[in-house]
């Protein structure tokens, strides 16, 4: 029984002590690869840039979009997480209550799909990139290995695929469409959406003004 407990404890010591050599590395070296591209069976296209080259629209878009109370929360959004839960029971389109923080853990460490064992380690290592990272690096890392198409990752090759141009002269147009297909980017058309995933975008792109004028991007920038 002894050597048995010793053997978990040197395993959750070495898993620890990953954890926090992965995190601190790419506090200040880009992400190599993830599960997630290495998955994809339609190859990987990707081009990191630092946030100074991503055009500021594109970070007010994805907070208008995915998670308003970026630079309020720590990780976590209880208020969303419970709005989530309650539309869900009530039926109509399947939404999720995970902040950008989550979604950077998620694509940087893990796997997509579900399960509480994937979204207890999500929540350990939303904790570690909140402490050591801060706001800046996560909306930078989140914006360079989000996937923004069909085995296309990251905002540069995002918008050299559907604009033809850097990701650095985005206008709140082509930064809206690309938010509102970044949660399920092989589905949504960026390039010529309708109906519902149009007028979406036409809401992000309303909102860009509030969340400048509000300073809901603000950590990102101070």
């Amino acid at each position: 029984m002894i050597t048995i407990l010793r053997l978990i404890a040197k395993a959750l010591g070495a898993f620890i002590a990953l954890t926090l050599v992965l995190v601190v590395a790419f506090k200040w070296i880009p992400v190599p690869v993830t599960a997630t591209m290495l998955m994809d069976d339609k190859g990987i296209t990707k081009d990191w840039e630092s946030l100074d080259n991503i055009d500021r629209n594109l970070v007010s878009a994805v907070i208008a979009a995915e998670d308003s109370r970026f630079c309020e929360h720590y990780g976590f959004d209880a208020e969303a997480i419970e709005q989530a839960m309650r539309e869900n029971m009530e039926g109509g389109r399947i939404r999720g209550g995970s902040t950008i923080s989550q979604q950077t853990a998620k694509n940087v460490f893990l796997w997509q799909g579900g399960g509480f064992f994937r979204k207890g380690l999500e929540a350990w290592f939303t904790f570690w990139i909140e402490t050591i990272w801060g706001k800046r690096r996560i909306m930078e890392v989140y914006l360079n290995v989000a996937e923004t198409g069909i085995g296309t990752y990251g905002a540069e090759a995002g918008s050299q695929r559907y604009f033809g141009h850097s990701a650095a002269r985005l206008s709140p147009d082509e930064a809206s469409r690309m938010a509102a297909a970044l949660p399920s980017p092989k589905k949504r058309s960026v390039k010529s959406p309708g109906g519902w995933l149009a007028r979406h975008g036409n809401r992000i792109e309303r909102r860009i003004g509030i969340v400048r004028r509000d300073g809901l991007d603000a950590c990102v920038y101070n």
